[in-house]
């Protein structure tokens, strides 16, 4: 996609590409770049409405911040001048676009959807002529695990039909902005240009028609968002905007060696004891010397990332965000981004990732968390890793009176950190985490309890792709190339074909079904979606959770055990509204409330109460 139609022998880049007119801000900062372009005059040649507020420079000869106000914007190609000396030099159209109906009301996912995340290379290859690309550096290598596989944009078109047929509702894609790295490109984490898919995923276009396609199936598309570094292939990183631009960019224009690594001691930001030296180790730390830190109190380089965020909001027609290593950008920034971002769209949501255990750390960064030191956030959603932690623990733990089951009921009661502990994400496994088949020891019972949790939760579900055929990887330790592998069939050559069926055994396809199954009765269940929780203590290896909401009662239960067990219902009585009868959700098989439940093998029962 171009936005600017250059003339007068225009050599410039802009950015944003394009804006609207109608937003709820209507400040917009433009970031030109050209050979020596810094003392240029600018000037508005047939502006509709819109104001020239003021030019800023930096000490960079090469860039141009151009401040607009767009308050009685039309839209329209806006042509703007660049003089010297009163001598037009360059001229540039730029577009300022209508907005498409209800763009401001968007809503945004929520305790209605289930995620399916992607990793976009390993998920379907549906455009091999796209698999190398003449400018990017790094070459298609299926065989090797760190290397780009082939998946694309098309890819994920194709599997729409199966998406919507397995129940899943959003789509969270790993990131597919260009990464022109010259190794481990695939995973997207390096982006080396803020405005453009990479081509070997598609183009800007192709990602747009993505997330129209997805609607028609009933699922909408969360944006992986990085706004604390870059890839160090950036064209940046050879002609900085300014001289702030990343953290510890002068000591590295000196020597690209002398670089301050993250300490990850991420409650450095808000411990109230914290020096402020073990802060700046944290959040102005590179992760490597492939990823550069941006630094977000540069005022240009913040506005720069807010209003990216929100362009591809309004041009892909986004649902959702989902925001990278949230804590290790500047914590002031954060929350005038995520401000900035839900005044623009109020019903739309942020997810962020703050990966650790401790709830209270966690809820710091979630909206309407009352903090001690007064930070405010904006971001109403947060990864709930200290609950997937507990979840993994609790089932691979031998019972006892203080091991297993009781330590997932126990963690519930964490919830009262959280401003609004339903706003979380809960999830299985990601591109980050082993394999949850792997780490259950591939016993079905304890995945389907994980399952079964995960998607019954009071939470916001997120699953990853292939956890429905089981996909393995090893338990212990960083294994990325395996835990991100190839969906099977996404390739014509798999013998293996998750889309057909062809090639899965019996355990694979009793998961696709349980999954299906569950997944789409969670799309109508009201007690799921947004219903009253209420469990009892762990007893002999049972845990019992209902959900009720309108007149829908679902009664949980989960069992460890490897032996048949009778459960007396009558002590989870309280819950049952009355109703005197359960019908399991999964195989439809109904039981009489008052006589024992036999259990005959470990996993879950799911019972929709009736009377």
């Amino acid at each position: 996609m171009s936005c600017c139609a250059l003339s007068v022998n225009a050599q410039v880049n802009v950015e944003p590409l394009s804006w609207w007119a109608g937003m709820h801000n209507p400040q917009l900062q433009l970031l030109v770049a050209g050979d020596n372009i810094r003392g240029h005059q600018v000037k508005l040649l047939n502006a509709q409405g819109v104001k020239l507020v003021n030019v800023e420079q930096t000490a960079s000869p090469n860039h141009l911040f151009i401040n607009l106000d767009l308050q009685d914007a039309k839209a329209q190609q806006l042509k703007i001048g660049l003089y010297d000396n009163d001598q037009l030099v360059e001229q540039f159209d730029y577009a300022i676009q209508a907005r498409e109906p209800g763009a401001r009301e968007r809503q945004g996912f929520s305790n209605k959807d289930v995620i399916y995340l992607i990793t976009p290379d390993r998920f379907v290859n549906g455009n091999p002529d796209n698999d190398n690309h003449p400018s990017m550096l790094e070459k298609s290598d299926r065989s090797f695990d760190g290397g780009r596989h082939g998946g694309d944009i098309l890819g994920i078109r194709k599997a729409l039909p199966y998406l919507h047929e397995l129940g899943v509702t959003q789509l969270w894609i790993n990131p597919l902005l260009e990464n022109n790295q010259d190794k481990y490109s695939y995973h997207g984490y390096s982006t080396t240009h803020f405005y453009q898919i990479d081509p070997r995923f598609g183009s800007n276009e192709e990602y747009q028609a993505l997330v129209q396609e997805a609607r028609s199936f009933g699922i909408g598309v969360i944006k992986d968002v990085i706004v604390n570094h870059m890839g160090s292939g950036h064209q940046w990183m050879a002609d900085f905007p300014s001289e702030t631009w990343v953290n510890g960019q002068q000591a590295w224009q000196q020597n690209p060696q002398d670089i301050l690594y993250t300490s990850h001691r991420r409650t450095t930001v808000q411990d109230p004891y914290a020096v402020a030296s073990d802060t700046a180790d944290f959040d102005q730390g590179w992760f490597t010397d492939t990823m550069p830190d941006m630094n977000q109190t540069d005022p240009h380089m913040a506005t720069y990332l807010i209003q990216n965020s929100i362009w591809w909001v309004e041009y892909a027609d986004l649902s959702g965000i989902r925001e990278d290593t949230y804590s290790y950008a500047d914590k002031a920034f954060l929350t005038h981004w995520s401000k900035a971002i839900m005044d623009e769209y109020p019903n739309f949501n942020i997810v962020g990732e703050e990966w650790t255990s401790n709830p209270i750390t966690v809820s710091y960064w979630q909206a309407g968390k009352q903090n001690n030191d007064g930070y405010t956030s904006y971001t109403p959603s947060m990864m709930d890793f200290p609950l997937y932690d507990t979840l993994i623990a609790s089932l691979t733990e031998p019972e006892s009176w203080d091991t297993g089951l009781i330590n997932l009921y126990q963690r519930l009661a964490d919830d009262v950190v959280y401003a609004k502990p339903t706003d979380l994400v809960l999830f299985e496994g990601n591109h980050d985490t082993n394999r949850l088949y792997s780490l259950m020891n591939n016993d079905l019972g304890l995945f389907n309890i994980a399952m079964a949790y995960v998607l019954t939760s009071n939470r916001i579900p997120q699953i990853f792709y292939g956890t429905e055929v089981l996909m393995q990887s090893p338990k212990e330790g960083r294994h990325d190339g395996a835990v991100r592998g190839d969906f099977p069939g996404g390739w014509p050559q798999d013998k293996v074909n998750a889309f057909t069926g062809e090639g899965l055994n019996n355990q694979q396809q009793a998961t696709m079904s349980f999954m299906r199954s569950l997944l789409n009765y969670r799309k109508n269940s009201a007690a799921i979606q947004h219903g009253n929780l209420r469990h009892f203590v762990p007893k002999d290896g049972v845990y019992v959770q209902s959900r009720h909401a309108d007149n829908e009662t679902l009664l949980i239960i989960y069992n460890k055990n490897e032996q048949s067990v009778a459960l007396d219902l009558q002590r989870f009585s309280s819950v049952f509204d009355g109703n005197t009868q359960g019908v399991d959700i999964i195989n439809q098989q109904s039981y009489q409330l008052d006589t024992p439940l036999k259990l005959e093998q470990k996993g879950v029962t799911i019972l929709s109460l009736k009377r």
